[in-house]
Parts: C-alpha cells; sequence; structure tokens
C-alpha cells in the first residue's frame, strides 16, 4: 500500500511540472508566439512615417479631388489623427514571417486577427476595383505589356513644359525630379509616398524598369 501511495504522489507532482512546461512562455493576448514576442523587442524602436490627410476647399485642384473619388480613395486619404505606436509595432511584430516561403496575410492584434489581404485592403477603401478572375488591374496590363510605359506619354503628364527625365552620362533616363513635376503630380506623388508606399524618400520618382515611383 505505501508503495502505492508513493507512487500517486509522484504522478500527481510529475503531472504539475509538466503542465508548468507546457505553459506558453508569452504574452498570449498580445503576441502569436515567442518570437512574434521576440520580434516586438527588436523593433520596438522603430520610428513612423505619418500618413497625409488631404484637406482642400471644394473649388482647390477639383481635378485631384475627383480622381480621388472615383478611385474610392476617401479612407486613404482621411487617415486616423492619432494612433498607438505600441499597438502599429504590435501589428508589425505579429506580422512578421517565422517560417521561410509562408505567408500568413494577417496579423494578430489585442486577441483578434486582423487580415491584411488584397480583399481585407479592398473592403477598408470601399471595394473600389472588381476585377474577374484571372483579370488584370491597368497597371499590371501596362507593366506586363512588351513595350511597357512608354516614356514620352510620362513626360507630357507629370512634367512642366519643356522638362523631362535626368539623365544619366550614358544618356539613359532614370528620374523625374520634383522641380521637373507639374503641381498636380507633386500632389500625387506626396500622396502616394506617404499614403500607398510609404518612403522617407520622395523628391523625385524614378523610372525604374517602367515608371514606377521611388522609394
Amino acid at each position: 500500500m505505501a508503495s502505492k501511495k508513493l507512487s500517486a504522489k509522484r504522478s500527481r507532482r510529475d503531472t504539475a511540472v509538466e503542465g508548468t512546461s507546457a505553459a506558453p512562455k508569452f504574452d498570449s493576448h498580445h503576441f502569436r508566439s515567442t518570437e512574434h514576442q521576440q520580434r516586438f523587442e527588436v523593433i520596438k524602436g522603430w520610428s513612423f512615417h505619418r500618413e497625409r490627410r488631404v484637406q482642400l476647399k471644394d473649388d482647390e485642384y477639383t481635378d485631384f479631388q475627383e480622381e480621388i473619388a472615383r478611385r474610392h480613395w476617401t479612407s486613404l486619404v482621411t487617415p486616423m489623427a492619432k494612433f498607438d505606436p505600441d499597438i502599429v509595432i504590435e501589428f508589425y511584430a505579429n506580422a512578421w514571417p517565422i517560417e521561410e516561403g509562408v505567408r500568413d496575410m494577417r496579423s494578430w492584434v489585442r486577441g483578434q486577427w486582423i487580415p491584411f489581404d488584397i480583399d481585407a485592403l479592398s473592403q477598408f477603401l470601399g471595394d473600389p476595383l472588381v476585377l474577374e478572375e484571372g483579370q488584370e488591374c491597368e497597371f499590371s496590363q501596362r507593366r506586363n505589356r512588351a513595350d511597357g510605359f512608354e516614356e514620352e506619354a510620362i513626360v507630357q503628364l507629370l512634367c512642366i513644359p519643356g522638362q523631362d527625365f535626368a539623365r544619366t552620362a550614358a544618356g539613359r533616363r532614370v528620374r523625374i525630379m520634383r522641380t521637373n513635376m507639374t503641381t498636380l503630380t507633386q500632389m500625387w506623388m506626396t500622396l502616394l509616398l506617404s499614403n500607398v508606399l510609404p518612403s522617407d524618400h520622395n523628391s523625385d520618382t524614378d523610372e525604374r524598369p517602367c515608371g514606377s515611383v521611388d522609394y
């Protein structure tokens, strides 16, 4: 009988130890895993590039405002005035892929899953563009064309009269400097590099292979 009681006590103790070792070693309300919590410690000193809030009078730059409305970008140009930096850092920490080749387009924020895939972003913007299965947007179509973007058409659209791309010594077009852009072009570039493709460098646009913005 004595040996049975001793065995029972050991069993309970072993179970308690196992339960302790199996308990999570991270804050599961704020993080998806230990790795994501460690990632937070790595990036918690990040600074932020704040989004730009567009505030124009009804009669100011009406072509710009009309295009914003046509694209259903009202949410994009009216970001929240305040934000909690810790929550933003948690979002990025929990969105970090810990397995190579595996991308989970969602993050964990204060006990909730936050998706950021194409469908989620489209819904946030008010579903501005609905494509059929396999259909490409206009930008993708132009990018995939054999001739890509027409540089002369880009110059006429973005530059003030008489200006052009800056060129290398060999004559290759490389970028459009801000001083050579129309006012409307500068407005669009500022918006894109603040609210769409955040960048701390927005002094010019780079031709890259197909006229994309430099960031």
